[in-house]
């Protein structure tokens, strides 16, 4: 079916009778070699570039645009000579700020054309200059512009090309039903990268609808408006998102009558990629002030003005909140490092000052105020009392917050130096303490020659004696230094260590007191000690404890050897018979007793 027997744009939103040979694909097609032209054009662009690095955007205008650009933007003393040399026709876009400069441009560039050996004729513009095409109604040169091989580009060429390219697309879908098609937003301030959202109205003329609802239609063109977004990306090559806004002309109008600052806002700086009649008068009539809104409108709007002020008040107030919570949080973070339960917010000030400022001396009184001017604030705003807080107290609040924080980072430093010192100063305590329970009140010195004895003795391991002497010490290695999680780690286990086997080299001595009848032995090499009890007879070596049972060596346990110790009640001798002397030989092997 031909197009020509669609009358509404209600048969459109159906899906019937689309043209295939009406594709706004064609718009970007050019069967010219791009590659080899862009190979010619660098050392020009690079030279461009270095002399003039402001430069937004350079292209290489569609070689089927050029009789349009020689005939409209080339004056006519000029135009004989260019239809001659046929030049390339390339498109320079410069910040809008540069235009004053633009006498001195225009040489400096045909200078570096002429340099580069090609025949160029280089077309300069602003942004401005671009949007005023649109203002014009010269919809031809958008197109041409946006189609340009891209040779430097900061994200307007880009931009540009993937709006042009999905109205074309709209407009092959309905042609004849588009009012207009309008950009707006980053792409029309000159602020466009790369990776900017492109702002997009269209207005749909739903004047002429009969087979469905206005709503209906609105939402049938919508979803086929937005599923070209994606094929309009696909074919501009670009990573800009559109943001399309689809209005029907009967609503858009409403809006204009009651007011609505975002259509107000559209039409005084939207820039139409086509139009059909519709933006352009509205856009004239809003410079000349004709656009009025009605007196509802107003009043609409004056209220509006109260509720803004309300809501003005209340993101102060949770902005107050937020740099509580900004203050709060990682206060009770160090109170968690000092080894403290996290303090609710009802008692954080006093418990601070107790923990931080009291006993660990990392706080001072100016950040205690801090954090007890934002508590007082917050249970204000709890209690009723706080009503609303004004920006200068926000200001100042924010400023405090700030300083407090960047202290907090410094206080953790010195925090975790304190609590290092802390545990090393406690498990050197430990250390020392058993030492001397153990080998009496002496020097550090003397403890660790006693103590080496002893390991010489076979009684401790010999690691010991080295553990013993890097605990002991640990304290000047440590001073004003912070040590790593790994060597606090390794040196609570040596502490650990060392600590455990003088508590069990305590016991052992305890056991084998010589009120118990304690015989020393020596075989293979090996030191031991033979136990005499009221019930049985005890080897002990290498923490391995045995027992003479049915005339043999048998494995025993520190609980059975308790437990005889504990039953015999006379002080013993160290007698040992002939039969005992035989079993351990038969055990042992050649022993000696030391008496």
């Amino acid at each position: 079916m031909e197009e020509k027997n669609h009358t509404t744009l209600s048969s459109y939103v159906t899906g019937a009778g689309i043209e295939p040979d009406k594709s706004p694909k064609k718009l970007i097609e050019n069967n010219e070699d791009f590659d080899k032209l862009r190979d010619k054009l660098n050392s020009f662009k690079k030279a461009l570039l270095k002399k003039f690095p402001f430069v937004r955007s350079l292209g290489l205008i569609p070689i089927k645009a050029f009789p349009l650009f020689e005939e409209e933007e080339i004056p006519q003393e000029f135009q004989k000579e260019v239809k001659e040399k046929k030049p390339l026709h390339l498109i320079m876009i410069i910040p809008e700020e540069e235009y004053k400069n633009l006498a001195k441009i225009k040489p400096e560039v045909v200078k570096l054309a002429k340099e580069s050996g090609e025949k160029l004729w280089v077309h300069i513009k602003t942004e401005v200059d671009l949007w005023n095409y649109g203002l014009d109604s010269k919809f031809n040169f958008v197109d041409a512009i946006s189609a340009c091989m891209p040779l430097h580009d900061s994200g307007f060429l880009g931009a540009l090309r993937v709006a042009n390219i999905h109205k074309s697309l709209v407009l092959g879908r309905f042609d004849r039903y588009i009012a207009s098609y309008v950009i707006a937003g980053s792409l029309v301030r000159g602020k466009a990268d790369p990776t900017s959202d492109i702002d997009v109205f269209i207005v749909i003329d739903d004047t002429d609808v009969k087979r469905m609802s206005r709503i209906e239609l609105l939402e049938r063109l919508r979803s086929i408006i937005y599923e070209q977004i994606r094929e309009a990306n696909a074919l501009a090559g670009v990573k800009n998102r559109l943001e399309p806004q689809v209005y029907l002309l009967t609503d858009f109008w409403n809006g204009v009558k009651d007011a609505n600052p975002v259509f107000f806002t559209f039409i005084r700086d939207g820039i139409p990629l086509y139009d059909r009649g519709t933006f352009l008068p509205w856009k004239r009539l809003l410079l000349m002030g004709r656009i009025k809104p009605s007196p509802e409108a107003i009043d609409q709007y004056m209220k509006e003005g109260d509720k803004t002020n309300d809501f003005v008040k209340r993101r102060l107030m949770d902005t107050m909140i937020d740099i509580y919570y900004g203050v709060v949080t990682p206060t009770q973070a160090l109170m968690m490092l000092a080894g403290h339960a996290p303090p609710v917010p009802k008692t954080i000030v006093s418990e601070v000052k107790e923990v931080l400022v009291d006993k660990e001396k990392v706080m001072d009184e100016a950040e205690l105020k801090t954090l007890e001017k934002l508590v007082r604030y917050f249970k204000d705003y709890e209690h009723g009392k706080l009503k609303e807080i004004s920006g200068k107290e926000i200001d100042e609040l924010k400023k405090e917050a700030e300083v407090y924080r960047e202290k907090m980072k410094k206080i953790r430093e010195k925090l975790e130096i304190r609590m290092q010192e802390h545990l090393i100063e406690k498990l050197h305590s430990e250390a020392e303490k058993m030492l001397k329970n153990i080998l009496g009140n002496k020097s550090q010195e003397a403890l660790l020659n006693d103590l080496d004895n002893i390991v010489k003795k076979g009684k401790l391991q010999p690691r010991m004696s080295e553990l013993a002497k890097e605990v002991l010490k640990i304290k000047r290695k440590a001073t004003n230094k912070k040590l790593t999680q790994t060597e606090l780690q390794r040196i609570d286990r040596d502490a650990n260590d060392l600590i455990n086997a003088l508590v069990e080299y305590t016991q052992r001595k305890e056991l084998v007191s010589v009120e118990k009848g304690v015989v020393q032995i020596l075989y293979k090499g090996k030191k031991g000690e033979f136990v005499i009890t009221d019930s049985s007879m005890f080897l002990i070596s290498e923490n391995e404890i045995k027992k003479i049972h049915n005339k043999e060596l048998v494995a025993s346990s520190k609980k059975e050897l308790e437990e005889a110790l504990a039953k015999t009640h006379n002080k013993l001798q160290a007698k040992l018979s002939s039969e005992v002397l035989s079993i351990l030989k038969k055990e042992l092997g050649d022993f000696e007793l030391v008496l």
